[in-house]
């Protein structure tokens, strides 16, 4: 017996699910550099909302169009997998579709998995159609530039390849079954609705080319998707894992409801309490000052951090955003792109200093997001409402705004009188407290 392709399998597996781990590890390590936020109340809401959002894919269809072809690419992505573990098995041991011998169950397993395979490429040849040819708007927004743009289109070349060489392999298989007394390891088992019709281009073609191409595409399907495992880390298909987790540490309060600065609250009770002595020293006088906002990642919770990871950059968010639809510089992807940016950057500027973070003069504020966008927001709730995956860009800017107004005094002049107003004079508007009730005199 012939071990040695099962040395290279085990080693390429070995590659491939290292480097995936690696990556998962630094992956892990970036969102916990944001601040803590306790988000473990109401375990069956969050369950719920993982089940019904990210599983069941409840937001996707609010756009049947896109929503039902995604649906059909999830599904393959998820059930199509699960021969994977049939392929590692055999790899490892050196069988031959090791799960045959369920009989009935794996002809139905692997015919459904065949009808799958072709849906998902129905469905993203239409996806690249849409995007490419079409050329729907929220796909061709300014921050769609570069890398944002192919990586979408490299995502859907990916899943064609992938789906092919699944097929292709099959028929190559199911033409080799018909060969007992040449391959008889190649022992009837499954069903090949699809396959069935590619492998009458192997009729007439020798037998060990048919074997050689069997090999050559299962080795390469393989391949394909341990690489495309490893290029989700540097893509927004990224989504794919972290939706889950999003989507169950989603805040579970209204969509109106803003929280309130923990360290502001507590200035204002002292401010409240006629026993606090205002002059007294703190109880822990090394301690750093609490930062009001957020100026860079690190000043952001991890769950926005967890937010920037699993944006999908599909752009329904902006598509909704009123500020965009008017022309303003504002784009809630942009956001959750730059915040993915910055956080990556400082990601790499921490394994370049062996786990410590050296100030590089940057920040997520005015080298990533400008005041124009941030200002430009209405606080409508548009785009956490629209995100798929239960995403907040309004929570970042919300902070960052807070940074710019109680860091920074710099508020647009419009605000910065509407709160000395209400400072001096108990209302938005410029009049003395005593003439607020003039108009009741007026005719």
């Amino acid at each position: 017996m012939n071990i040695l392709p099962n040395i290279l399998f085990a080693i390429l597996l070995f590659l491939g699910i290292g480097y995936f781990a690696r990556n998962v590890k630094k992956l892990i390590r970036n969102i916990k550099l944001g601040q803590d936020v306790n988000r473990k109340d109401n375990a069956s809401e969050r369950w719920k909302n993982m089940a019904m959002i990210a599983l069941g894919q409840s937001k996707m269809v609010k756009r049947p169009i896109s929503g039902v072809l995604h649906i059909i690419v999830y599904v393959g992505f998820i059930i199509i997998n699960i021969e994977v573990l049939e392929i590692i098995i055999d790899g490892l041991t050196g069988t031959h579709r090791v799960f045959s011998f369920l009989g009935g169950l794996y002809d139905v397993l692997i015919g459904s998995f065949e009808i799958l395979a072709f849906l998902v490429l129905v469905a993203v040849i239409v996806f690249w159609i849409r995007r490419n040819v079409i050329k729907i708007k929220r796909f061709w927004k300014p921050e769609m530039e570069g890398f944002a743009k192919n990586d979408a289109n490299y995502i859907l070349y990916f899943e064609v390849v992938l789906m092919s060489l699944f097929l292709f392999m099959n028929a190559a298989d199911y033409h080799l079954q018909n060969l007992p007394e040449v391959f008889g390891h190649y022992h009837q088992a499954g069903s090949f609705p699809i396959s069935q019709f590619i492998a009458p281009i192997f009729d007439g073609m020798d037998s060990s080319i048919v074997f050689m191409i069997e090999r050559i595409t299962w080795w390469l399907h393989i391949t394909g998707i341990l690489i495309f495992l490893n290029y989700l880390y540097f893509s927004k298909h990224l989504h794919i894992l972290l939706a889950f987790p999003n989507t169950y540490f989603a805040d579970l309060n209204a969509k109106g409801k803003i929280d309130n600065l923990e360290s502001v609250t507590n200035e204002v009770k002292m401010m409240m309490d006629p026993s606090a002595d205002p002059f007294a020293a703190p109880a822990n006088p090394d301690a750093v000052p609490a930062k009001f906002g957020a100026s860079d990642v690190q000043d952001l919770n991890w769950v926005q951090l967890l937010n920037a990871y699993t944006c999908t950059e599909c752009g329904r968010c902006t598509s909704s955003c009123p500020a965009n639809l008017t022309g303003k510089k504002l784009s809630p992807r942009k956001i959750m792109m730059d915040t993915r940016d910055r956080l990556e950057e400082v990601g790499k500027n921490i394994d370049l200093n062996k786990g410590v973070f050296v100030e590089d003069g940057k920040s997520l504020l005015n080298d990533f997001i400008t005041p124009e966008e941030l200002w430009a927001c209405t606080s409508c709730n548009a785009c956490v409402e629209e995100c798929p995956v239960n995403i907040s860009p309004l929570s970042i800017i919300m902070d960052m705004r807070r940074y710019l107004v109680m860091e920074q005094s710099a508020a647009p002049m419009e605000l910065n009188n509407m709160m000395t107003n209400i400072e001096n004079n108990g209302a938005p508007w410029q009049y003395n407290q005593m003439d607020r009730l003039n108009w009741k005199n007026e005719d």
